[in-house]
């Protein structure tokens, strides 16, 4: 068995790659690279997971469907260092029909796959499908592209928490992405606050999960590591396989990490859209388009042209993605299945144990969106007036470095509305730390207290509660400050914070001006 890969033969093996990239003339950039990179490696693995499964149907005596068949796998192609070069690999991979290695005419390596369907019984074959339908061979020099294909044929994974170097490989490419067509305003989730937002939302088995930015999976492989604790029956891995995790991504490269992440997790078909999730009118989502859980980091500080825009209510029309985002959530959680029942005192466990299924939604959101005024302010009076978003979570500086020193929170609520009170909890940062970096980044673990907190919730100097009503009178401002820590400038409102300024300002001139009289008065 291969050598799993680690993060640093991986950044090792990638910038090799790039560099080989940089000398052909078909790539602009790392705009051009980096999908080249993602599709080359999506079929290294799954070539590399067709070979495990392969090996677990022989030890098992059962008969093995391949996703992908001869001569167009992986091993058959890419795998010898000597194999295919030069105006053949070229013509192998682009062309609409290619002599084969055994002298026949057949079909080119992305007309194959861009033309595979589920008709064997894999579901698979239709994601391959999907994921070539927006990919494109750029680069010009079959011989370059031999090197490219002969240096990542040394990364190999194997087991699943060797996947989470994806986030890694995630991350360096994003920076880089960033760097070459600008923010975006997309950032990779620490896995530390994606575990904590499964962990405390509890998706069970039979309900419905769905990321509407799914980025490169994170959420929807940590709920199916969560749900895969439940399986017990065959039928209940049916439900888990087919049933329970949704997820939409129009941007191509994170959508191919996306579908390789989830795959090499165990996903044998990931259910991934690969459109924009605002393209769809409001009104026109009924109850059969709605979910029991929605966990996810929608795009923020991005803009929305005019048509995404008009499939929003005009009162709440904005380019402002995130409040797009928010207002697509709201409408796509599911109704109340059993009305009537208190809320006051329960938990969602106790709803759970009572077997009633309130929809739920986990959210991360930029400040802005706690203090903003006008549309942003009429989202939030429906989000508090039609559902009870019981708690917000203040995260720390640094949380998302290194790609935006902006402050975030967790939003969480339900279907069970209308909000009676809510709930902060300010996340501290570990003694000693003033901020959060890219080498050390927050740890699952800093959550205990607030994981411990959750189901027993009581006022501390970390938690404190707020009623909907004055929320609601003070125009829906949720950025609310711990009563009961000392007051930090850098977490001030702007228009505050100026104020503050202007103030130290003052005094420092008056103080200036008296000791420029006191000077005079002796004579200096």
């Amino acid at each position: 068995m291969p050598t799993p890969t680690t993060a640093q033969s991986l950044g090792a093996l990638l910038k090799s790659a790039r560099d080989i990239m940089r000398k052909d003339k078909g790539l602009n950039g790392d705009l051009d690279r980096l999908p080249m990179l993602t599709w080359i490696m999506f079929l290294k693995f799954l070539d590399d997971l067709e070979l495990q499964r392969e090996g677990e149907a022989k030890l098992a005596a059962k008969k093995f469907k391949p996703a992908i068949e001869p001569p167009y796998r992986w091993r058959d192609w890419a795998a010898k260092s000597d194999g295919l070069t030069g105006d053949e690999l070229l013509g192998f991979i682009n062309n609409e029909e290619t002599t084969l290695p055994n002298g026949k005419k057949s079909a080119g390596l992305f007309r194959y796959l861009r033309t595979l369907t589920s008709s064997n019984g894999d579901d698979r074959r239709d994601v391959i499908a999907t994921v070539f339908r927006g990919v494109q061979n750029r680069m010009v020099s079959g011989y370059l592209l031999r090197d490219v294909i002969n240096k990542l044929n040394g990364i190999h994974f194997t087991a699943s928490d060797e996947l989470h170097t994806l986030g890694a490989l995630y991350e360096s490419m994003l920076r880089e992405m960033r760097d070459a067509a600008g923010d975006s305003g997309e950032f990779y989730t620490p896995r530390a606050v994606v575990r904590l937002m499964v962990a405390v939302t509890d998706p069970r088995l039979g309900e419905t999960v769905l990321d509407p930015a799914s980025g490169t999976g994170g959420f929807l492989v940590e709920a199916f590591n969560h749900l895969s604790k439940q399986v017990k029956t065959v039928a209940d891995r049916r439900v888990l396989q087919e049933k329970s995790l949704f997820g939409c991504e129009p941007k191509t490269l994170p959508y191919l990490l996306c579908q390789m992440n989830l795959l090499l997790h165990g996903l044998d078909a990931p259910q991934i859209d690969p459109g924009n999730s605002l393209r769809f009118k409001l009104t026109d989502i009924g109850e059969r388009d709605r979910v029991d859980v929605i966990l996810t980091n929608p795009p923020f500080g991005g803009e929305e042209e005019k048509g995404i825009q008009g499939n929003f209510p005009e009162d709440k029309q904005t380019s402002e993605t995130a409040l797009l985002f928010l207002q697509l959530i709201m409408r796509k959680l599911r109704r109340v299945r059993s009305p009537g029942f208190s809320r006051s005192g329960e938990t969602e466990a106790d709803r759970l144990k009572a077997g009633l299924q309130t929809a739920r939604a986990a959210v991360v959101v930029p400040n802005g969106t706690l203090f903003g005024d006008g549309v942003c302010a009429r989202i939030k009076e429906e989000l508090l007036k039609e559902f009870n978003l019981h708690t917000i979570v203040r995260l720390p500086n640094g949380v998302f470095a290194p790609y935006t020193s902006i402050p975030t929170n967790l939003l969480f609520f339900d279907r069970s509305g209308p909000t009676c009170e809510v709930w902060y909890y300010e996340q501290p940062l570990p003694e000693g730390r003033k901020n959060y970096t890219k080498t050390a980044p927050i740890q699952f673990e800093e959550f205990a207290d607030c994981i411990k907190w959750w189901d027993k919730r009581k006022e501390n100097e970390r938690a404190w509660c707020v009623p909907a009503a004055e929320l609601l009178a003070n125009g829906c401002n949720l950025d609310r400050k711990n009563p009961r820590a000392k007051e930090d400038i850098t977490h001030l409102p702007p228009d505050q914070l100026a104020a503050d300024i202007l103030k130290k300002e003052q005094r420092i001139a008056e103080i200036m001006g008296n000791i420029g009289k006191l000077l005079t008065k002796h004579g200096a």
